[in-house]
């Protein structure tokens, strides 16, 4: 792999909690594979972070990070034209995740409101680890190791980028000397050792799951996989529960599609966009048009786009080729977050010499 150092750095990744969906497609994993070609891109499995809630699943948060790579390839990431890499294998992470704690107030941590809503989700508000709130603080670092420009995220992973800018902007003002009102992109000009990141979110910044009122998410039980078959794909479809159908063929009236969940499929995956603008149309007029006619054409155009994934995956069924895509990926990055780290520790005056990192087999 080669990289170009005038490309803007990018940094985006999944906690290994089982097989990635549609909804890590839509939301993030679609717009990594089209960044391939133009940005330089790193792609983290955060598998500690896994640990916040699975510790007592050490094996199975080893498999689901095999699965996630799988899933991922399969999507179209491109090992010779990014670095795919394990969290657990780049120390600077948890080294910086330390550092960036001491910056930032306990009641900012928690007032993250995608750690609230994820605490509310998994019913955990009363009961979690302490590590829990702290992954909040390791996706900064996560991020700011690479000292990357853009990640590309679902919509309710922004608050977890703005708190990474708080971050980087407090280290660069607090560390390196950059003026308190100095602009955002003006912060790396300045001498700070971050940039700013922003948030790069996908066409789709949020799947409803087949449920019709959560985002798609294993946890929930709502997702559709990249794994399932056809059959699989047209009966969770035939789920999504709309109302619709419910209504009595003479009744008048008009029906908002913007209500109706099914409909983010129909503009999501249906590329036919005639087809598209007809079932809007005579669904919104109340026109002569069930849900089960819709159902089909989304679940059609799903398997369409599923396909190609599938054959493409069954390329990487060996887990020792998998693992040495993650060593290849985990030694370049290892390279700049190890240059990061000499920085920061350089600018907060905790450097006293220079080490180096490096990966062995098994």
């Amino acid at each position: 792999m080669t990289t170009s150092t005038d490309r803007m750095r990018v940094l985006t990744g999944d906690t290994p909690t089982g097989n990635l969906h549609l909804g890590h497609w839509v939301g993030s994993v679609r717009r990594r594979v089209e960044m391939q070609d133009t940005h330089e891109c790193y792609f983290l499995l955060a598998n500690m972070h896994a640990f916040t809630t699975r510790a007592d699943e050490p094996e199975e948060i080893r498999a689901d990070c095999i699965e996630c790579v799988r899933d991922a390839l399969a999507m179209g990431i491109d090992p010779s034209r990014c670095s795919i890499f394990l969290q657990t294998e780049v120390p600077a992470i948890s080294e910086l995740t330390y550092l960036f704690s001491m910056l930032l107030p306990y009641n900012r941590v928690m007032r993250n409101p995608t750690l609230k809503d994820e605490l509310k989700i998994k019913g955990m508000e009363d009961n979690h680890s302490f590590g829990f709130p702290l992954y909040t603080v390791g996706q900064t670092a996560d991020i700011l190791a690479f000292r990357a420009h853009a990640v590309p995220v679902g919509e309710d992973q922004v608050p977890h980028i703005e708190l990474t800018r708080e971050v980087a902007r407090r280290f660069n003002k607090m560390y390196c000397g950059v003026p308190a009102k100095a602009p955002d992109e003006e912060h790396e000009s300045l001498g700070g050792v971050f940039p700013l990141p922003v948030a790069d979110v996908g066409r789709v910044g949020r799947l409803s799951g087949i449920d019709g009122v959560q985002k798609m998410s294993k946890s929930l039980g709502n997702a559709i996989y990249i794994r399932d078959t056809a059959k699989q794909v047209k009966k969770k479809i035939g789920r999504i529960y709309t109302g619709h159908d419910s209504r009595q063929p003479d009744e008048p009236g008009e029906i908002d599609p913007e209500k109706n969940p099914l409909f983010q499929y129909v503009e999501t995956f249906i590329d036919d966009e005639d087809l598209v603008s007809d079932f809007r149309d005579r669904y919104s007029r109340g026109a002569n048009i069930g849900d089960g006619e819709v159902k089909v054409a989304v679940s059609d155009a799903i398997n369409h786009l599923l396909g190609p994934m599938q054959e493409r995956r069954e390329q990487f069924s060996s887990d020792d080729d998998v693992i040495d895509i993650l060593r290849e990926g985990t030694g370049r990055a290892n390279s700049i977050a190890e240059e990061t780290l000499a920085l920061a520790k350089e600018a907060a005056s905790l450097k006293f010499f220079n080490r180096t990192i490096s990966l062995q087999g098994l």
